[in-house]
């Protein structure tokens, strides 16, 4: 009687099924119901790929694994060591969840669902079943739940924070087609991929909505969380506190720039009325000499401080002036 190999009764979930006798005779009966390919595997090395249909084991439907036999233990051997694995081409779904970090360094928790279905069942043996040993449906979700997390922290780590929240579609298309070709190299096709949901922490929602609000500049927005940290250390230390923050708070919400130039002192000119720099010895309107500031001051009779002559009060003392 003839070997019969087949998968039978698969449930709708599985995805990979391995043939438990790795001892094949030639004249076998290989049976591929529809939606299966089954891929003969040997020495980590995936070779020929069966369709559904009834097959008999031969050497012309198996070229690649009888040029290998001939090398090794002569083509027409029986029985001949390999193993049949079953990979089911519908489509499956999958969930994936992980946490990430923007360019900024922004804490992101995402979750969210895929479809995938196998396109190469070759490379896809050699890449995950094989060459992972995955041979069960729960080690190649485990395997592809990690491969998808480790893809999606990548793809997003090279956004900021107002970018994820503001341009999602854009962003989750964009990282799509980039894990669909991460997909592709391991044998699959990365049918869709949906962000369910994305978070970050209290802090970054606060950032983000004074981003999004277009109120602030991000550098005013990083400003404003220096300052609440420096205040949250300064609390930690009562006896500090009130000095220390007296003196930096005030640098950190200055700001960022060259520091403004003080504007230079005016007077009068007597001749023209253009106002003119105070240390002008003619003005340089009309041409007309300005007189000597000596001129313009006096000398106050309780401190001898030189005061404007204009002065009711001295700025020194305060004394009352004629």
């Amino acid at each position: 009687m003839a070997q019969i190999i087949e998968w039978k009764d698969p449930r709708p979930e599985d995805i990979v099924w391995k043939h438990s006798e790795e001892n094949i005779t030639w004249g076998a009966q290989l049976i591929v119901h529809e939606y299966e390919a089954a891929v003969f595997f040997r020495d980590g090395k995936a070779y020929d790929v069966l369709g559904p249909g009834r097959h008999t084991l031969t050497t012309l439907n198996l070229p690649l694994l009888t040029k290998i036999l001939s090398r090794i233990a002569g083509y027409k051997e029986t029985p001949f060591k390999a193993s049949v694995i079953f990979i089911s081409t519908r489509v499956f779904p999958g969930k994936y969840g992980t946490r990430a970090q923007t360019t900024e360094l922004a804490p992101l928790e995402v979750y969210g669902a895929f479809w995938f279905k196998a396109e190469n069942p070759q490379l896809f043996v050699i890449e995950v079943v094989g060459g992972q040993n995955a041979y069960t449906t729960s080690d190649v979700n485990d395997y592809l739940r990690g491969f998808l997390n480790e893809k999606v922290i990548d793809e997003l780590s090279r956004y900021d924070l107002l970018t994820v929240f503001t341009k999602l579609d854009e962003t989750s298309l964009t990282v799509k087609n980039a894990i669909l070709d991460a997909f592709r190299r391991i044998g699959l096709d990365l049918v869709d991929l949906r962000f369910e949901g994305i978070d970050t922490t209290p802090e970054y929602r606060e950032r983000l909505f004074w981003l999004k609000s277009g109120q602030a500049a991000p550098s005013e927005v990083l400003r404003m969380e220096t300052v609440k940290e420096a205040a949250k250390e300064l609390g930690k230390s009562p006896g500090a506190a009130l000095g220390a923050g007296m003196v930096l708070i005030p640098q950190i919400m200055a700001p960022t720039g060259p520091a403004p130039v003080p504007a230079a002192a005016l007077l009068v000119c007597p001749s023209c009325s253009a106002h003119i720099p105070a240390t002008s010895k003619f003005c340089p309107e009309c041409g007309a000499k300005i007189a000597a500031p000596s001129a313009t001051t006096k000398n106050c009779p309780n401190c001898g401080h030189s005061v404007l002559a204009t002065a009711k009060f001295c700025p020194e003392c305060g004394q009352k002036l004629q």
